[in-house]
């Protein structure tokens, strides 16, 4: 059960205030409207959230003009966009091919230090020594099974740490904390 005290919501909302941003609506005046196309949702949404404020806002929508959309948001360096067919339902509980994800994947050459014992991930650094986080993604297996081969030059309980050597990665971007966000081998 959720314990509401007022107070506290006061002054969370003034020392950390959180912004709520919607990209679609469910349910209108109680009655479900997933059946309905995008378009009329996003009209829907239009109605119920007629301004953008600094605490409620709608994501962005643009018919059309994607390919300028995604080249403005390369140059903003921003995630990426996500494509939506206009006439399409809102599909509950699985994969829908009405919604296209296009990431804003940026590149880089990392060091591969090492490797964990456990489960598989290769640990990373950045060109300059900086630690740049765990890669677990894209190594194909016989890349996997060749790292185990290089010579061994330390460990530790979780690690085992090898001669150093060159991959380029693929990232999301660089989080808050200087890690790369899910790095995935490209070679």
């Amino acid at each position: 059960m959720f314990n509401f005290n007022s107070n506290k919501v006061k002054y969370m909302a003034k020392h950390e205030p959180v912004s709520f941003v919607v990209f679609d609506v469910l349910y209108h005046k109680g009655e479900k409207v997933t059946h309905l196309p995008l378009h009329e949702r996003k009209g829907i949404l239009d109605v119920i959230i007629p301004v953008n404020t600094p605490n409620l806002s709608k994501i962005m929508s643009i018919a059309s003009n994607g390919i300028t959309l995604y080249e403005l948001i390369k140059e903003q360096n921003l995630e990426g966009i996500v494509l939506k067919r206009k006439d399409s339902t809102y599909e509950i509980g699985k994969r829908s091919y009405s919604l296209l994800k296009v990431i804003n994947y940026q590149y880089s050459n990392v060091i591969i230090k090492g490797y964990r014992k456990e489960e598989f991930g290769w640990l990373l650094s950045y060109e300059d020594g900086r630690y740049a986080g765990i890669m677990e993604l894209g190594v194909p297996k016989e890349r996997r099974m060749k790292i185990c081969q290089m010579l061994k030059k330390d460990e530790n309980d979780k690690f085992v740490f090898i001669e150093p050597f060159t991959c380029n990665v693929k990232y999301r971007n660089i989080t808050k904390t200087g890690l790369l966000r899910l790095p995935s081998y490209v070679r």
